[in-house]
């Protein structure tokens, strides 16, 4: 009886990397951001920020975060998983473009920032096609 219990409450590593870098985003974007800004992001940044304020590019960030933890959250729904993947990706997406103009025509020293936000983004992708592994009771057994 404790095991069909414990089986029904697993968290899946896929809804665990949800909910865990979406409350990361909601962060980064409500004290990163909108709470104090960094110089250098505001700085690459210019090129969006003539338009949109940092304090909605940073509310942004909140937003898709908190809809990528409340994704994480639901267990059986692979289609509101994949809105969380999204809005994972997207800031992240938004940022990798933005520093990689910024670094190949005003800022050259965005570059860092552009290959980590590119990097992720990419890394984000990558686990939203990924299979979460079936319970050890499911397994093959493997052959010898």
């Amino acid at each position: 009886m404790w095991t069909a219990t414990a089986r029904r409450w697993t968290v899946s590593r896929r809804r665990a990397f949800l909910t865990v870098v979406g409350t990361g985003w909601a962060l980064y974007g409500g004290l990163g951001i909108i709470g104090q800004p960094r110089y250098g992001t505001a700085r690459g940044l210019a090129s969006v920020t003539r338009y949109v304020p940092l304090d909605i590019l940073g509310w942004m960030w909140v937003a898709c975060g908190i809809t990528a933890s409340v994704a994480g959250l639901l267990a059986g729904c692979p289609r509101v998983q994949a809105l969380g993947y999204a809005a994972l990706a997207v800031p992240a997406g938004l940022w990798a473009g933005v520093f990689t103009v910024a670094a190949a025509t005003t800022l050259p020293t965005a570059v860092g920032s552009a290959c980590g936000w590119g990097s992720f983004t990419l890394g984000v992708v990558l686990v939203s096609g990924m299979d979460d592994p079936l319970p050890p009771h499911l397994r093959k057994a493997r052959s010898r």
